[in-house]
């Protein structure tokens, strides 16, 4: 009888580390893969509280998981893959430049940020707008607020 509470145990304790880890996974530091991540963001660090965009931080708070379907919505992920995503607010103001002095958003706040994680690779979209995003395929296709997706690697 101990030695299975001891399994049951030591398999809840596995599954909790395992949710834990999958909702952190974005967390850190990571060196800019795409091209407009190195011409506009240059290196971003994230963590429970902020983000670090080329040195400069901003408060960030988590405000959903994404489900697959709006991951696969924004940054064309195989919605099949169970990849989830985490919706993030910030302010990043409009006049905030970053690398070659670029703005995420043009003359616009940034104000929401998109993140999925896989392996050793992070997919971010910025947002502008009060409003929270729709992640459907076609508000993505229609929307005036993406300011643009970026790729990341460790």
């Amino acid at each position: 009888m101990k030695r299975v509470l001891l399994a049951v145990a030591a398999m809840v304790f596995a599954l909790a580390c395992a949710t834990h880890a999958g909702a952190q996974e974005d967390r850190g530091y990571w060196h800019p893969a795409s091209t407009n991540a190195r011409a506009i963001t240059g290196q971003i660090d994230i963590s429970e509280s902020k983000v670090t965009i080329d040195f400069w931080s901003f408060p960030l708070a988590r405000i959903r998981r994404l489900k697959p379907a709006e991951v696969s919505a924004v940054f064309d992920a195989d919605i099949n893959a169970g990849i989830e995503g985490t919706l993030y607010r910030l302010h990043v103001p409009a006049g905030q430049r970053f690398e070659h002095k670029n703005t995420l958003c043009a003359d616009s706040d940034t104000q929401w940020m998109a993140t999925y994680a896989t392996g050793r690779t992070l997919n971010v979209a910025f947002f502008s707008g009060d409003d929270l995003p729709v992640f459907t395929f076609d508000a993505i296709q229609n929307t005036s607020t993406l300011c643009g997706a970026f790729s990341f690697a460790r």
